[in-house]
Formats: C-alpha cells, sequence, structure tokens
C-alpha cells in the first residue's frame, strides 16, 4: 500500500480535484512503465512469517537493504516502514509483505533488470539472516493470527474498519500478494479507453497469473483465492466500476465516484489521524469531524486516491490490480502484458473491440469465473483460455510494434517478456494448476513443501 503523498496546497475549489488527475496526462514520448509487487517473508528454519523486530525480521531486512546498498529509510516515527532510492521505494505491507514499487522506467527490459536487482538484493540480506522469500497470491498456511503488524497508523486505523464493511478485508491486509504495473495516459480520451480496457481485461490478468489455491494448509476451491477476497472486502470501493463504461465519463467523473468512498484518515505531522467512515465531501466544506474547521490539501486527495481498491484505478496514472503475487520470471510478464496492450495505439483499439460488447453482468461473472477456475473458467459462451490467447496474441503484436529493444540492441522488442503466459496458454494451466498438481501428487499433501520449492 502506498506511502504518505506529498505536495500540494489547500483546496480552494473542488475543479482542482479534477485538475490534478489531468496533470497526469503526457505525452506519448514520456510514458512510462511503473511496475510493484508483493512477496511474503519468513523464517527459513521455522516457516512462520518474520515479526516486524528482531534478528530474523523485516526490520532487519529493510536495515540491511539500508545499510548494504544504500537505500535512504522511510520513517514513521522512531520505526523504518520502508526505504527509497533512484525513484523507487520499498515499502511494507500490512503483515510484513515486502513490496517493491519501482521507479517510472522507459522499457520493461529496464523495469525488469530493476525487479531483478531487487530480488537479488533482498537475498543477499534475508540469506545473512536465515530469512527466505515467496511470490504466492496468498499465504498458504499461515492463520491469520500468526500474522504481525506492522508499526504504521494506517494499517491499525484500517485493521479495526474492515470487519465493519466486508468479511475478508483483514485477509487481503494480512495474507495477500500481488503484482500491479502502473502506465501513463496522454488526454482524459485516451485515460478513458485505457481504464475500460483495464477493468475489462483484468479477469483475464486474474486467470493468467492465477497463484493463491491455498489458504489455512489447505485447497481453497479458487485458482485465485486474493482475486476471491477482494469480493468481500468493501463494495464501496472495489469493483468492476459500470460507471466507467457509461457516455460521458472522464476524469470528473472519477472525482465523484472517489469523493463518495468513505475515508480511512488524514495524514498530518506523521500522524494518521482517524477518519474511518467520514466524507471528503464535508472535508472539502471544512467540516470533517475529524479536522473540524480544516480544509483539505491536495496531498489529503493524494491520500484519498490510494484508498480506494477497484481492479483498476485512476491517480495520475492507471493501475492495473488484478493479478496475483507470482514466481520470479512471472513478474516481468506482468507490465509486458499491459504495456503491450496499452501503449500501442492499434493494439489498444483491438483490445477494446473485444470487449466493447460486453455488458456489467459479462465482467462481472468474468471476474469470478477467473478467480474460481482460472484458464479454465467459462462464462457467457466466453471460454477464458480462449480469450486469454486472444488478448496475449493483441499484447505481443503491441510489444512488436513499440520495437524497444534491449541487451545493447541484441534483443530487438520485449515480447520475450510473454514467453511465461505463452507456456500457460499452450498447457492450458495456470501457475496455482501447477500447484495443485504438486500437493495432491510429490508433496503428498504436505504444504509446507511449497516453501522450499518456490522460495525466491
Amino acid at each position: 500500500m502506498s506511502i504518505p503523498q506529498e505536495g500540494g496546497g489547500p483546496i480552494e475549489h473542488e475543479s482542482q480535484l479534477a485538475e490534478y488527475l489531468a496533470a497526469g496526462c503526457k505525452t506519448r514520448d514520456l510514458w512510462r512503465i511503473g511496475t510493484e509487487h508483493e512477496k511474503f517473508g519468513y523464517c527459513r528454519d521455522t516457516l512462520n512469517p518474520l515479526p516486524y523486530d528482531g534478528p530474523r525480521s523485516v526490520k532487519a531486512v529493510l536495515e540491511g537493504l539500508r545499510d548494504k546498498f544504500y537505500w535512504s529509510p522511510l520513517m514513521e516515527g522512531d520505526h523504518i516502514i520502508g526505504l527509497t532510492k533512484d525513484g523507487a521505494n520499498v515499502s511494507l505491507e500490512p503483515g510484513g509483505q515486502l513490496e517493491l514499487s519501482g521507479a517510472p522506467l522507459d522499457t520493461i527490459h529496464q523495469t525488469c533488470d530493476e525487479v531483478n536487482q531487487h530480488l537479488r538484493e533482498v537475498r543477499e540480506v534475508a540469506d545473512k539472516i536465515g530469512v527466505e522469500f515467496i511470490g504466492l497470491g496468498a499465504a498458504p498456511i499461515w492463520r491469520h493470527e500468526q500474522m504481525p503488524m506492522m508499526p504504521k497508523g494506517r494499517y491499525r486505523l484500517m485493521t479495526g474498519y474492515m470487519d465493519k464493511v466486508g468479511t475478508m478485508g483483514k485477509t487481503m491486509m494480512y495474507r495477500t500478494c500481488t503484482v500491479q504495473v502502473n502506465l501513463d495516459f496522454g488526454s482524459e480520451a485516451d485515460m478513458v479507453q485505457k481504464l475500460r480496457v483495464a477493468l475489462a481485461l483484468q479477469p483475464v490478468a486474474t486467470a493468467l497469473f492465477a497463484n493463491s489455491p491455498f489458504l489455512d494448509g489447505k485447497p481453497n476451491g479458487h485458482k485465485s483465492w486474493r482475486a476471491r477476497v477482494w469480493r468481500d472486502l468493501d463494495p464501496a470501493r472495489t469493483g468492476m466500476l459500470p460507471f466507467v463504461f457509461e457516455q460521458g465519463f472522464g476524469f470528473e467523473a472519477w472525482v465523484q465516484y472517489a469523493l463518495d468512498v468513505p475515508m480511512y484518515f488524514v495524514y498530518r505531522n506523521g500522524v494518521y489521524i482517524d477518519a474511518l467512515g467520514q466524507s471528503f465531501r464535508d472535508f472539502l466544506k471544512g467540516q470533517l469531524p475529524a479536522l473540524p474547521g480544516e480544509v483539505p490539501t491536495l496531498s489529503d486527495w493524494a491520500d484519498h486516491l490510494t484508498t480506494i481498491f477497484p481492479e483498476a484505478r485512476v491517480k495520475k496514472f492507471i493501475e492495473m490490480r488484478g493479478a496475483d503475487g507470482g514466481p520470479w520470471r512471472r513478474l516481468c510478464a506482468l507490465p509486458a502484458f499491459w504495456v503491450g496492450l496499452m501503449y500501442d495505439q492499434s493494439s489498444l483499439d483491438a483490445s477494446w473491440d473485444l470487449v466493447k460488447g460486453w455488458n456489467a453482468e459479462i465482467r462481472d461473472a468474468l471476474r469470478v469465473a477467473a478467480s474460481v477456475d482460472g484458464l479454465a473458467a467459462e462464462t457467457h459462451g466466453i471460454k477464458m483460455l480462449d480469450l486469454a490467447r486472444e488478448v496475449v496474441a493483441v499484447s505481443e503484436a503491441g510489444l512488436k510494434a513499440r520495437a524497444r529493444a534491449g541487451a545493447g540492441g541484441l534483443v530487438p522488442d520485449e515480447t520475450h517478456f510473454l514467453n511465461a503466459l505463452k507456456e500457460s496458454l499452450d498447457s492450458g494451466k495456470t501457475p496455482a494448476d501447477e500447484l495443485l498438481d504438486r500437493y495432491h501428487g510429490e508433496w503428498g499433501g504436505d504444504l509446507a513443501r511449497i516453501y522450499e520449492d518456490f522460495k525466491y
């Protein structure tokens, strides 16, 4: 989850909210790729999740990265809760999941190099203290009561609120991981087309990257339990957002939606002030109960936008949020998948042609089916495997058209980053299917073996 946002004075007119989003518009030559991924850390000998403090802990990993690789610390009070360097951040999820929020980079070659460098650094630090990391969409064995809480005020507030608005919010916070990519838009019209395609095709990403078939030590009946969790988290801030597909959608419509999402907090002087369930509309009027008489800043608006969790969301860029955390080589496949669809106009148009005839019922049904059955999903006459093949082919064409070379020009484009997905399409199996095959086969139902076999 996001670190506190910075910059921006008091909001004097509501129009500034849409202007803030519109300020994200960039010319094509400035479009960048920002990849984020989360991973679970655990003690090598006990297989238990990492506590925040101690010799084998999240704090020890952060301090190791700081001291050995010259990351600058991010503090909340006396606690180190993140790192920053060269436009990238390392941050903590509520249960100690470690997240890399990558710098905005020009090519997938660069963003993959960044991911690989980060994982090498983490492994070097972790090896010395008896810690491992693993990429999965959900913690396979650990129960909620085993999970630590990171010392971040935002998470303390959210934890207490989750049970009031849904049934799975705390599971999301403490026992899931994702990989996502942040992409730019050139204009309001470009944002609209990209967001519509992003929302409609998130179920394809969910299916291709499904990697969470276990919870509480046993199969859970879903290929992506992480995706299942998001369906019962908080209906006010999640979902497929049918209003995005209505005529006239744009920045202002997103603002009106976001204003109706209940607040979590206001961040002031290093402290998260409880504003749970309160209204940003009241805040604009100086009538927020948490801060009576005070009006918000643009930083408050930016913070509020980070508390909205649909399958794709708008800030000054668009976030693709539908994929499970996964193995090393798939971390580069996710940005490749979406860049191929979004950053070539012919591919973006072809993607829209695939989905423009769908209604909200079909989009929601695909979301559910992808969570349950992955690439084997089928609903409303749509077979997910066939759809995924079409979408990956469109993405590959987009990457070829981009023709961004790597390895000093030896690699002509970025299409090879899709190879992991093409292997899934050839076999019809997601990572979750491979995990289940091992569980029912060579592991003999011993789920603890997942840690050794799938650690980074």
